[in-house]
């Protein structure tokens, strides 16, 4: 009889220290290769950018789902009662734990206020740095791949914008925009014509920072190679030369964000952004500032404080996406 084969136990170590790896290898590849990535690592190892990420989730996911966990609706006139107007917050003596942050001069809850103002200076934000970047990428590709007059007049162009501080460019296409509008039609549009305004003042930034990575990539290898097999100029730019100069981009379009959040809050509160009705930050700090020394401080400090915050949280993001992504600063 032959003798049963017996375990070899340093096999089974080997075996075993093999099928180890193989146990991470059940996670998603694209998981595996961020977890290992620089940027990772640089983002754990700093905790004022995951405090940042932190707060700016919390802003984000508080006005995207304002509808369904905002204590009240401020835009249901049936839930508004005006006996409450003036509640202080619920910490303070006189305050009441139904409105934690009080209530405004309507008798609308402040933390509902804020969350459905953020969600207004939210997608103010976004679609306005949007806008921009299209419009800035798109000339600042052309113009540094193409050329020639076309880069000159789109340069002078943003050079001509760039001497006027961005705030006043918007100030004017919004008063220009409101003059052409029917009056019917000015409330319904309003926060259109901010977008388009505050869209259209800042695509130079991205023009200019577009070309000049346009103007490196255009002299490589990789775009000679394309034009020997016969690309055509629009396909090399596209899906050539784009994807490689989007990384600067993407940290102008992070900072973008906060300074276009910063743009609408002050447009609306000098009385020309989005409607008075509509509760933007930028609306809030403008009613909230009638009151401000006649004792309710929490009607414009709270709505300030919430704004502080999101802007402040955007920049650092953006500091620590900029300082990570340049390879001189790894």
């Amino acid at each position: 009889m032959s003798r049963p084969l017996q375990a070899d136990p340093t096999t089974n170590i080997e075996h075993e220290a093999v099928a180890a790896p193989g146990a991470k290898a059940t996670w998603p590849p694209f998981l595996a290769r961020a977890a290992d990535s620089d940027l990772f690592y640089s983002f754990r190892r700093s905790p004022l950018t995951i405090a940042a990420t932190v707060i700016t989730a919390a802003c984000f996911l508080s006005a995207g789902f304002a509808p369904w966990i905002a204590p009240h609706d401020p835009f249901d006139p049936a839930t508004l009662q005006l006996l409450d107007a003036f509640t202080p917050p619920a910490w303070v003596e006189g305050g009441t734990s139904r409105y934690l942050l009080g209530t405004d001069d309507q008798g609308r809850d402040v933390l509902s206020v804020i969350m459905y103002g953020t969600r207004i200076s939210l997608q103010v934000g976004l679609f306005a740095v949007l806008l921009a970047v299209v419009l800035g990428v798109g000339f600042g590709v052309l113009s540094g791949y193409v050329g020639g007059m076309v880069d000159t007049i789109v340069m002078r162009l943003a050079d001509i914008q760039l001497t006027m501080p961005s705030f006043l460019v918007a100030l004017m296409v919004n008063g220009v925009a409101r003059t052409a509008l029917p009056q019917h039609y000015q409330s319904e549009l309003a926060i259109f014509v901010l977008i388009f305004a505050i869209g259209i003042s800042e695509w130079p930034r991205f023009a200019r920072v577009t070309r000049g990575g346009t103007l490196v990539e255009k002299n490589k290898d990789y775009v000679a190679a394309a034009r020997i097999i016969g690309v055509h100029p629009g396909m090399i730019m596209l899906r050539h030369v784009l994807p490689n100069v989007l990384g600067p981009v993407l940290v102008l379009a992070t900072i973008g964000l906060a300074l276009a959040i910063i743009s609408e809050a002050t447009l609306s509160f000098l009385g020309v952004g989005v409607p008075p009705t509509t509760p933007s930050l930028g609306t809030l700090i403008r009613v909230g500032n009638n009151f401000l020394f006649s004792g309710e401080w929490w009607i414009t400090l709270l709505p300030v404080a919430a704004l502080v915050f999101l802007v402040l949280s955007v920049n650092v993001l953006g500091d620590w996406l900029r300082d990570a992504l340049n390879p001189k600063l790894r």
